[in-house]
């Protein structure tokens, strides 16, 4: 008689959990997950390539292929054309510093260096074009990333992560 209670009682306790789960979409409480922190009538996006102020070209491409990316599978959205889209990403490129050296090797007749680490700053806004607005904007957003010796390719990659998951992570925290 107890157990069949128990179950009775988990059946109404989960029945009632999904129940409010669901009544936290957008209907009922006018909440939804999708988009993040983004108002609810953003639902695709446009990733403008970001101005470059460097002379490294390949940073620009690096960084668009990475926030489409991210934009879509982390925060729900669909890719658009500039003018069709309901919020546009964009920025400038202000900062490439390639070659700051890390580690060097232990080998004294050897003065190369092992690790190498390279510096990228953006400046960033997500504007909403629906309303005009400013959705969300950083300046000066700096991050790392390192390197062996001949595969900057790799810090390039590392350090524009790095950022995008920081742009990311500063829309998503517009609640």
């Amino acid at each position: 008689m107890t157990s069949g209670y128990v179950r009775r009682s988990a059946v109404v306790f989960i029945t009632a959990a999904v129940v409010l789960l669901a009544g936290c979409g957008r209907g009922v409480l006018g909440y939804g997950f999708a988009g993040g922190g983004l108002p609810p009538h953003v639902r695709t996006v446009a990733v403008i390539p970001f101005d470059n102020q460097t002379t490294e070209p390949t940073v620009t491409r690096e960084l668009a292929d990475q926030l489409v990316t991210a934009f879509e599978q982390r925060l729900g959205l669909r890719l658009a054309s500039e003018d069709r889209a309901d919020a546009v990403v964009r920025g400038t490129i202000t900062r490439f510093d390639p070659d700051v050296p890390v580690a060097y090797s232990a080998d004294p007749d050897r003065s190369t260096t092992a690790r190498r680490r390279l510096v990228v700053s953006v400046d960033v806004e997500v504007i909403d074009q629906v309303t005009g607005e400013v959705l969300w904007r950083r300046q000066g957003m700096t991050q790392e990333g390192e390197y062996a010796e001949r595969e900057s390719e790799l810090g390039v990659q590392e350090a524009v992560e790095r950022i995008v998951n920081d742009i990311v992570e500063g829309v998503q925290s517009q609640w």
